[in-house]
C-alpha cells in the first residue's frame, strides 16, 4: 500500500512553514521583546523626537485616555464587534479598536474557515501545523477588519467534564505551553494581535463568576501559568484575564497574578483585558487592569467600572495619571506592534451583532485555501486507539475492496438543520466544534457519510446506514454479518461555553448504539467525534470491535479527515493530548458544584503538580489508554540515545547571564526581577538530546517521540513530566536521526521559598518513547 505524504500534511510541510525549532524559538523571543521596543520608539518619531504613542499619550485629555481604555456597544446594540473601542474625536491616527471571538476562527462572520479547535491542533504534536493554522487563522481575522482576535485560549484540561476544554490544548503544561507559542506565532505574522485567555485558574464553567480556585505557588507557575509564560515569549499583545477568583480575589484585580507574575516576572508588555463582565472595582486598574470589556452599554444590567467613574478616579487622585497613560500607551503600542497604523489595514467589514443587515456586513471572503491546513490537522490529529490484526486500513495492500459497508449513528450524517446548528448548542449531527465564544460559524461541513460515499462509489461498495441512533432493531436487522463485511458506529459527546458535562459517556445512547452494532457484526469500527475524554471501558473489550478512532472535533473538513485515515490515505499519527481513564473516579479532580446563595464556591486544587498522566503515575492507576497514546498502521523502532551540552548554549550570554547560569548550575535560585522568569538564559536550549527513529514497517509514516523527564525524588515532582516532542516522517526502513533540546527552565522546578527557577539536587533521568507510558529509550543528565 503506498502511503505517501501530500503536500501540507503533517509530515511533509513546505520549508517555509517549517519551525527552525533548534534555535529560532529562542532567538524569536529576543527578536519580539525588541519589535516592542521599535513599536514604541524608532520608526514611528516625530520631528520632535518624541515617540508616536508618546505623542498620542501626551496629547490627549483624560478622556480620551479613558476612551482607550473601556469597551462600548456591544453585544446587539450598535457596534459591530463583540469589544469595542471608540475612535478619538479629533485624532487622524487613533481609529478604534474591534475586538472578536474566537479561538478557531472569526466567529459571527461569514466566508470564514472553520478551524479545529485547539484540543485537535493539540492533538498533532506537530508545531509546523500549529504554526501554519495561527497563520491562516491570524490572516483571515486581519483581512475581516479586526484588531484583536480573543484567543488562543490555553487553560488547562484540570476537570476532563469542563465545557471549554475543546478551545485548550489538552492536560498538560508543556503540550499547551508549545500550541500557545507556535499559535501566537502564527496569528501575529498574520498580523491580527491575539489575545492569550483565560488568565488564570479558570478549568470549570460551573460557578466560573461565583468561584475562588485555590492554588499553591508552585503549582501555579509550574503548571497554570506556564502556557501564559510561553504566550509572553511569544509576544503575545494582549492577555485576557478570567472570570473565578484566585486564591479570593477576582482574577481582574489580582495584583499577585497580574502586577506580580505577568508584568512582573514574565515580563509582559501588552495589555491585560477582562474578560466580558469580569471587572469588578474600578481600582482594578492598580492590581494590572488595563482595559474593561465590553465596557457602557455593554451587558444587560451593567456599566463600566472604567468610563467616567475611571475619570473621576483619576481627576481626584484615586488613580495616578501615570497609571492611566501606562494603559493608554500598552493598547497603543500593541496596535502599532502589529502594524495597524497602516493606511492599508483593513476597515471591519463585517457586522456580528446585526448578521442580516446588508449595509454594515460586506461578505469579504478570506478563506483562501486555508482548508488544506483545517484537513491535514483534521487527519493529524486522529489518534488510533485499536486495530485488532490490521484490520484498518480498508483496501490495504492494494487487496480487495469492501463489498458491503453499514454505518450508524447521527453522528455519520449532516446535521438536519445544517452545519450550524451546533453554534447554538444543537448536536444532531457529525460533531465538528463545540459550542459559545469558542465556536464560529462552518462555511459548510463534511460528513462521514458524504466522504465515505465518495470511495464507497469509487470501489463499487455497497453502502446502507441507519441514522437514528435510538432505532437499535433496526440497526441490529440490517448491520448484521455477513451482509456488512464491516460495520462503522459513529459517536460523539459535546459541550459548549456556560456548562460543564454531568458525565463523561456518549450522547444519544451512544455505547447502546455500540452494543447493539458490535452484537451482530464481527467487524465493528468506533469513530468517536468528542470533545474530551470518556469513560469507553463498557465497549472498547469486546470482541467483535476490531478498530477504534478517535476522532476528536476537528471542524469542516471533518468527515474527509476521517474517510483519509479509514482507507489508508493517510496513516495515523495522533496523540492523546490526555488520558483515558477506566473510571471517571480515577481522574484526580472533577467539577465543583456551585453552593449557591450567593456564596463563593471553593475549587481547591489539591491534587497540586498531580494532574492527568502525572497523577495516574504517581498513584499507580493504570489508565485504559495514557496521554501520548497513538497506534500507526506501520512499526518504529528508537536507538542509540546520546545527550550532551549544547554546544552554543553560552556563545550569546551576557556576563550577567553567565554569572545567572553558574548560579544555577550551583543548584540556586536566582533573583526574581521583571522578566526573570523568560530570560534568555533560562530558555536557550541547554542540553541536546539525540537518537535515532527507523520504520521498520512496510508503508510510509509519521511519528511522534515524546521526551518524559524524571526528576530526583528531592525535588517533588510527579514521576514523568513532559518536556520535549518532534514529528518525524518516515519511508519503509528509513531512519533518521532526531534531535530534542532541553533548556535550563525545562530542567527547573518552582522554589517557593526563594521564588525562583532551580535545577534539582541530583541527576535528572531522561526517557525517550512514543507516551507517557510507552518508554524505548532511558539516559541521566548529570550536572
Amino acid at each position: 500500500m503506498s502511503m505517501q505524504p501530500v503536500l501540507g500534511s503533517p509530515h511533509f510541510l513546505p520549508d517555509r512553514h517549517k519551525p527552525r525549532f533548534l534555535v529560532y524559538f529562542q532567538l524569536r523571543t529576543l527578536y519580539t521583546r525588541l519589535l516592542w521596543i521599535r513599536s514604541l520608539l524608532f520608526p514611528i518619531l516625530d520631528p520632535h523626537g518624541r515617540t508616536r504613542t508618546g505623542r498620542q499619550i501626551s496629547d490627549w485629555t483624560v478622556d480620551q485616555l479613558v476612551s482607550t481604555t473601556t469597551g462600548i456597544a456591544a453585544l446587539g446594540i450598535t457596534a459591530r464587534c463583540v469589544g469595542n473601542i471608540a475612535a478619538i474625536d479629533g485624532s487622524d491616527e487613533w481609529s478604534g479598536l474591534c475586538l472578536q471571538d474566537g479561538p478557531l476562527g472569526v466567529r459571527l462572520a461569514d466566508r470564514v474557515t472553520a478551524f479545529p479547535p485547539g484540543i485537535n491542533t493539540a492533538s498533532t504534536f506537530n508545531r509546523s501545523l500549529i504554526r501554519t493554522r495561527g497563520l491562516f487563522m491570524g490572516s483571515e481575522f486581519k483581512d475581516k477588519g479586526t484588531n484583536i482576535a480573543l484567543g488562543p485560549m490555553m487553560n488547562i484540561l484540570r476537570v476532563p467534564q469542563a465545557g471549554r476544554n475543546f478551545e485548550g490544548f489538552g492536560a498538560d503544561p508543556f503540550l499547551a505551553g508549545e500550541a500557545a507559542y507556535e499559535t501566537i506565532l502564527g496569528m501575529q505574522q498574520g498580523g491580527i494581535q491575539t489575545c492569550a485567555k483565560h488568565f488564570v485558574d479558570n478549568e470549570q464553567e460551573t460557578a466560573r463568576t461565583t468561584s475562588s480556585s485555590n492554588v499553591d505557588d508552585r503549582t501555579q507557575h509550574e503548571i497554570y501559568t506556564h502556557p501564559f509564560l510561553r504566550s509572553v515569549m511569544a509576544g503575545a499583545a494582549s492577555v485576557m484575564c478570567s472570570y473565578n477568583q484566585i486564591n479570593g480575589t477576582y482574577a481582574c484585580e489580582n495584583d499577585k497574578t497580574l502586577n506580580d507574575i505577568l508584568k512582573g516576572e514574565f515580563g509582559f508588555q501588552g495589555f491585560v483585558v477582562s474578560d466580558w463582565g469580569a471587572t469588578h472595582s474600578t481600582l482594578a486598574v492598580m492590581a494590572g487592569l488595563d482595559m474593561d470589556m465590553p465596557g457602557n452599554g455593554g451587558l444587560p444590567g451593567t456599566s463600566s467600572f472604567f468610563g467616567d467613574t475611571l475619570a473621576e478616579y483619576v481627576n481626584n487622585g484615586t488613580v495616578p495619571l501615570q497609571r492611566l497613560k501606562e494603559m493608554a500607551t500598552r493598547i497603543l503600542a500593541s496596535w502599532y506592534f502589529l502594524h495597524q497604523d497602516s493606511p492599508s489595514y483593513p476597515p471591519t467589514n463585517f457586522d456580528g451583532n446585526h448578521q442580516s443587515n446588508q449595509a454594515t456586513n460586506l461578505h469579504i471572503d478570506v478563506q483562501d485555501d486555508h482548508k488544506t491546513v483545517v484537513r491535514d490537522i483534521g487527519r493529524g490529529s486522529v489518534v488510533l486507539l485499536k486495530n485488532v490484526d490490521g484490520a484498518l486500513p480498508f483496501n490495504s495492500g492494494g487487496g480487495k475492496k469492501l463489498r458491503t459497508m453499514f454505518l450508524a449513528g447521527s453522528d455519520a450524517r449532516p446535521g438536519i438543520i445544517g452545519p450550524n446548528g451546533v453554534t447554538n448548542g444543537m448536536d444532531d449531527g457529525i460533531l465538528g466544534m463545540g459550542g459559545g465564544s469558542g465556536s464560529a460559524t462552518f462555511p459548510y461541513l463534511i460528513s462521514p457519510y458524504e466522504a465515505i460515499q465518495r470511495h464507497a462509489i469509487e470501489d463499487h461498495t455497497s453502502i446502507s446506514w441507519v441514522f437514528d441512533d435510538f432505532n437499535l432493531n433496526a440497526v441490529r436487522s440490517m448491520g448484521s454479518s455477513p451482509n456488512q463485511e464491516v460495520a462503522l458506529v459513529f459517536v460523539n459527546a459535546f459541550s459548549q461555553e456556560g456548562s460543564d458535562r454531568a458525565n463523561l459517556t456518549l450522547f444519544h445512547g451512544g455505547e447502546a448504539l455500540i452494543e447493539a452494532v458490535a452484537s451482530v457484526n464481527d467487524n465493528t469500527m468506533v469513530i468517536v467525534n468528542s470533545v474530551g475524554p470518556l469513560i469507553v471501558d463498557s465497549w472498547i473489550e469486546h470482541p467483535n470491535i476490531t478498530a477504534v478512532l478517535w476522532a476528536g472535533v476537528s471542524g469542516q473538513e471533518t468527515g474527509n479527515a476521517i474517510a483519509d485515515v479509514l482507507y489508508g490515505e493517510f496513516n495515523p499519527s495522533g496523540r492523546l493530548p490526555f488520558t483515558i481513564a477506566k473510571r471517571a473516579e480515577d481522574y484526580p479532580a472533577g467539577v465543583v458544584p456551585a453552593v449557591g446563595g450567593g456564596m463563593i464556591t471553593q475549587v481547591p486544587y489539591t491534587e497540586g503538580l498531580e494532574i492527568d498522566y502525572r497523577a495516574f503515575d504517581a498513584r499507580n492507576i493504570t489508565p485504559r489508554f495514557e496521554f501520548g497514546f497513538g497506534m500507526s498502521y506501520t512499526k518504529f523502532e528508537y536507538s542509540n540515545l546520546e545527550i550532551s551540552r549544547s554546544q552554543d548554549g553560552n556563545s550569546t550570554s551576557t556576563k550577567r547571564d553567565l554569572d545567572l547560569i553558574a548560579n544555577w548550575e550551583a543548584g540556586e535560585s536566582n533573583p526574581r526581577v521583571v522578566g526573570s522568569s523568560t530570560a534568555f538564559w533560562l530558555h536557550q536550549p541547554a542540553f541536546e538530546v539525540t537518537f535515532n527513529v527507523q520504520n521498520t514497517g512496510s508503508v510510509a509514516g509519521g511519528e511522534i517521540p515524546q521526551l518524559y523527564l524524571h526528576m530526583p525524588s528531592s525535588a517533588g515532582e510527579p514521576p514523568s513530566i513532559l518536556r520535549g516532542f518532534t514529528d518525524v516522517f518516515l519511508e519503509p526502513g528509513q531512519r533518521n536521526r532526531v534531535a530534542i533540546h532541553l533548556s535550563r527552565h525545562s530542567l527547573s522546578f518552582w522554589d517557593s521559598g526563594e521564588q525562583g527557577w532551580r535545577r534539582p539536587d541530583g541527576d535528572v533521568g531522561v526517557s525517550i518513547g512514543a507516551s507517557s507510558r510507552d518508554f524505548r529509550l532511558s539516559g541521566r543528565i548529570q550536572f
